[in-house]
């Protein structure tokens, strides 16, 4: 009969190898994703002191450009070292024109692990800023800025202690797990986690945590799918005002046309792409004739019903894709692109005019005729730029007023009668 065999003291018993395996995986898991997360922040925080170093460095530039354009020392090195001494700055040098140095400064403070910071520094801060001081369009002098890497070493640190701590501590714990509770607590906090990471990177304020058998991780479940549905709501509302802020910063407030601003955004593209496929563009500039004496005699009400009347029936003669602005008092400009012929310029400012001869109707009931003077000029025929189409237009516009208002005028031709209606060019 054989002896009961021992259990061999050198072989684990199931309850440890699942508690060692547990405590292993527990420790690369928890390791890893410190690490990795460390070296993410670091990245972080790399591009965000990249970032601050160059605010700083253009703060340094606004303050010390005129200190630059007289070349006075002194104030340079005070507003220098103002500036540079309150962040996290290891060395800023101002240079005059002929790239000599007018003022410098060097962090000269005493840290612990001195040494290390500056290895550190080595490593993973960004590179130096260099950044001109610009004085009325003339680069008077350079700026350049380095970083100390303070707060990348600091942070460092901090990850790498919180690192072991999460290491340790997630080796007491591991010990003490099971099935059950990794089934029961650990799943539910990673749904909500993973949740949580699809909101932050990907905005999808539409994901929900689902439900969890303990109660406590349910109402935080409930709680965090109320908060997403606040942040779904904020969301929306933050979209819409940023979607009527910039249709108010580029549109005017009055006629709701674009602005001058975003008209010469979108003739800068028309004319780069006409260049680039051998199109033409052409602008028209539009002036009141009678809008001051309007304006000055029957008060701004009335100035403002003929502004808001000209741009209403200026966009009801473009075609899809031409774009109407109002550039300032009772200047309009039309940009029509692509262009086949310039005939087709000058029928479109013929039906403007047509359509201006119309009666306004005043707030006051009173019924008046506003007539415009019209300067056209195609690109590339008559300019190869904005500025030169805008000079163009604007010249052709005040020889039509010059023949009397209520007229068009081309670039570089000798002019068009008074009014040529709408069947002279069928």
């Amino acid at each position: 009969m054989k002896k009961n065999a021992r259990p061999d003291s050198n072989r684990p018993t199931l309850r440890q190898a699942l508690r060692r395996l547990h405590f292993a995986v527990t420790l690369f898991a928890v390791g890893l994703a410190g690490v990795v997360m460390t070296v993410m922040g670091v990245v972080a925080l790399r591009a965000y002191t990249d970032h601050h170093q160059k605010l700083i460095a253009r703060s340094i530039v606004y303050t010390v450009q005129a200190a630059t354009v007289f070349h006075d020392r002194q104030a340079a090195t005070e507003t220098l070292a103002a500036i540079a001494a309150k962040e996290d700055v290891a060395a800023a040098v101002v240079f005059d024109a002929h790239n000599e140095i007018l003022a410098e400064w060097h962090d000269s403070s005493q840290e612990r692990f001195a040494w290390a910071r500056q290895r550190v520094a080595r490593l993973i801060n960004p590179p130096p800023v260099f950044l001109p001081i610009v004085h009325q369009g003339q680069t008077v002098g350079h700026l350049r800025l380095v970083g100390r890497g303070g707060n990348l070493f600091d942070f460092l640190l901090k990850g790498l202690a919180g690192v072991v701590a999460c290491v340790l501590v997630s080796g007491l714990v591991a010990n003490r797990l099971s099935r059950r509770t990794s089934r029961e607590i650990v799943r539910p906090l990673r749904t909500l986690a993973e949740v949580a990471h699809a909101v932050r990177n990907e905005r999808a304020f539409a994901r929900r945590v689902p439900p969890a058998r303990i109660q406590e991780l349910h109402a935080l479940g409930e709680d965090f799918n109320a908060l997403l549905d606040e942040l779904e709501a904020w969301q929306t509302q933050w979209q819409d005002e940023n979607a009527s802020l910039a249709h108010k910063a580029a549109h005017d407030s009055l006629t709701g046309l674009p602005n001058r601003a975003h008209f010469e955004e979108a003739l800068d593209r028309a004319i780069h792409d006409a260049a680039v496929l051998d199109r033409r563009v052409a602008i028209m500039f539009l002036d009141s004739d009678r809008f001051k004496e309007i304006n000055d005699g029957m008060g701004h009400a009335a100035g403002d019903a003929v502004l808001i009347n000209i741009a209403a029936r200026v966009r009801g003669q473009l075609r899809e894709g031409d774009v109407v602005a109002r550039l300032g008092g009772d200047e309009f400009a039309i940009m029509l692109s692509p262009l086949r012929e310039l005939s087709d310029a000058q029928r479109i400012a013929d039906d403007i005019l047509l359509g201006m001869r119309a009666p306004i109707r005043l707030p006051n009931g009173e019924d008046i005729v506003c007539s415009l003077s019209i300067g056209i000029a195609v690109f590339p025929d008559h300019a190869d730029n904005a500025g030169g189409l805008f000079d163009a237009a604007d010249s052709a516009m005040y020889h039509a007023k010059r023949r009397g208002g209520a007229t068009q005028s081309t670039a570089g031709l000798p002019g068009r009668p008074a009014f040529q209606p709408y069947t002279a060019y069928n």
